[in-house]
């Protein structure tokens, strides 16, 4: 196999990092929770959503044209590990429930959700 091919497959193969990631407010005491399959693709994502004022929340949208992006922190809150059989695909399921633990978590220590 060339070394073009093996990268192809290699690249295929590849599992990205999936979880949830959170938008923490430095100015309140408040929040933003998603789920992904992945992490760093939906960090991207959102990161440019927001400096480009196209976010779909809109109350983190207007928090963040107000307060700016140094008033926020974006990071991976948990990682959900693959199955070990390589046929699943849809982790769907679980994120949501990952999601549901963090909120109570987080609402225990008195965190806002956007």
């Amino acid at each position: 196999m060339d070394r073009k091919k093996q990268l192809k497959e290699q690249f295929k193969s590849m599992k990205p990092a999936m979880g949830i990631m959170i938008i923490r407010s430095k100015v309140g005491n408040k929040c933003f929770l998603q789920p992904t399959q992945n992490l760093r693709g939906a960090i991207n994502s959102t990161r440019f959503k927001l400096d480009a004022g196209i976010h779909p929340n809109r109350a983190l949208q207007r928090d963040w044209h107000q307060y700016g992006a140094d008033s926020f922190a974006i990071e991976v809150l948990a990682e959900l590990e693959y199955d070990r059989d390589e046929t699943k695909t849809d982790y769907t399921e679980e994120l949501a429930i990952l999601q549901m633990i963090w909120e109570e978590r987080l609402l225990k220590e008195d965190m806002e959700f956007y």
